[in-house]
């Protein structure tokens, strides 16, 4: 079972944990990116991210799917925040679950990471200062690699 979703709610994290595991899963992993209160030296205020839905949900979708296949995943869940966000809230959820924990781990992160660097979501900074700006907004090259390690499975 892999799902994937965009919503501007804040994101019920507890709920989302109780979709994990099976009966036959030993180890279940759960990630959550939190507004942080700085970046690169500047004092953060707040987030704001923008999607475009329809070609996130599609390349999501992908991911969650490779991950199944590269690490033996039996459930992802993953949630992204849109909106305004104040530093503490939870912008993106990711949990796994699995046989082993190796897995878990290098499942749980190729995930995070490949949202992070395939998706269509923009984030905009705002800082204490009254300034704000786009971040992570470079065009990232498909075929570059990630350190996710080899687990076998």
């Amino acid at each position: 079972m892999i799902t994937f979703s965009i919503t501007d709610k804040e994101i019920d994290c507890a709920s989302l944990r109780e979709k994990l595991g099976t009966a036959e899963d030993g180890a279940i992993l759960v990630f959550e990116g939190v507004v942080r209160n700085h970046n690169e030296g500047k004092a953060v205020k707040s987030l704001f991210y923008e999607a475009c839905e329809s070609l996130a949900n599609a390349e999501a979708e992908r991911i969650m799917t490779e991950a199944v296949f590269k690490f033996g995943l039996s459930r992802i869940v993953c949630v992204h925040r849109t909106g305004h966000l104040k530093v503490g809230d939870v912008a993106v959820f990711v949990g796994v679950s699995t046989g082993h924990r190796s897995e878990a781990f290098a499942g749980c992160r190729y995930v995070i990471d490949e949202i992070k660097h395939r998706l269509p979501i923009w984030k905009k900074e705002h800082y204490q200062d009254g300034s704000h700006e786009w971040v992570n907004c470079s065009h990232h090259e498909h075929n570059s690699k990630h350190e996710h390690g080899e687990v076998s499975v």
